[in-house]
């Protein structure tokens, strides 16, 4: 074989297998760094395009947690104000009963109780005004998001006439599943018959009193827009009217709890597939940690390995000049 240094194919092989060994080195060093098994888009096309997928997935999921909680947070505060509202129209008929079940009463003292009942009903206007974030809590009118009638709402009303928020609970936005939450309907449920039966849509006049078409007197345990309430000695005002509305808020608190239900389901749903979902991920984007330290230390041999056999052919050279002298 000649001795030749002007191209020395012993370097240059030498060389070749140092650059690829310190690439596989530096690629086996990035992976387990990264803890990807996927550090670059020619590593593996297909795979990459399925990880990316599942990890916008999840993170609309991680949305539509947000969604379903905050959707807890609202029927949990309107459940909580209609708790106080029975309890309000429970301290109402109490007071019916105090200032006309009692004929040791004067007038002065029932006009006492007539203050404390006047400011119940502003106190019910009130919270129906109530608001989370600024979305209303309660129903004051029938209608959609994007129109709004002027009749009351239904005491039962359907999905058409009930104001709805809808509550997205999967990845899939508008197109997926959802839940639909009531804005409870307040003051239709306050307005009651004075035969004990809800009547959902009675025309109330200014002072919260009004008939239907039959000539049944209706009353609305509220004050009115204007402010204007009713008195304890109104005629046809009886128990049986307190009564049926302490049904009728207790039937809205039902129906708060069905939704919050849905939404305690929906809310472990949207965990579950998270955790399955991060898996998945997991089993085709992590590195094989065993795998890879099993590389990093051949790839580590071998270049030390290339780099020596560089020096070694390197030294040829030597015996070439030994050959001038």
């Amino acid at each position: 074989m000649p001795l030749t240094i002007s191209n020395n194919s012993a370097v240059a092989s030498a060389s070749y297998y140092l650059d690829k060994n310190q690439k596989a080195l530096q690629h086996s060093i990035k992976k387990l760094a990264s803890g990807k098994r996927i550090i670059s888009p020619n590593d593996d096309p297909g795979t990459l395009s399925v990880v990316m997928k599942l990890n916008a997935a999840v993170n609309r999921m991680a949305g539509a947690k947000n969604n379903v909680q905050n959707g807890i947070s609202f029927v949990e505060i309107q459940d909580g104000m209609l708790e106080t509202v029975g309890r309000i129209v429970g301290r109402m008929a109490e007071l019916k009963g105090m200032a006309t079940q009692d004929p040791l009463k004067s007038s002065q003292d029932v006009e006492s109780y007539n203050n404390e009942f006047r400011d119940l009903q502003k106190q019910l206007r009130d919270i129906n005004k109530s608001t989370f974030n600024g979305v209303s809590l309660f129903a004051d009118y029938a209608g959609t998001k994007e129109s709004v009638t002027t009749d009351k709402t239904k005491f039962k009303g359907d999905d058409t006439r009930d104001n709805v928020i809808e509550i997205f609970t999967s990845s899939e936005g508008s197109s997926g599943t959802k839940v639909s939450l009531y804005r409870s309907a307040l003051l239709s449920a306050l307005t009651i018959a004075n035969t004990a039966t809800s009547i959902g849509q009675a025309q109330l006049s200014s002072n919260g009193v009004g008939t239907n078409g039959a000539g049944t007197t209706t009353f609305g345990l509220f004050a009115g827009d204007d402010g204007s309430t009713i008195t304890l000695n109104e005629t046809g005002l009886s128990m049986g009217i307190f009564e049926q509305a302490v049904a009728n808020i207790a039937y809205l608190r039902a129906q708060t709890g069905g939704g919050m239900s849905r939404l305690n389901f929906a809310a472990e749903s949207l965990s579950s597939m998270e955790t399955n979902m991060r898996a998945a991920i997991g089993r085709v984007e992590d590195v094989d940690i065993a795998q890879e330290s099993a590389n990093l230390a051949k790839y580590s041999i071998l270049t030390q390995a290339s780099a020596a056999m560089v020096a070694q052919a390197n030294s040829t050279n030597d015996v070439a000049l030994m050959l001038l002298r």
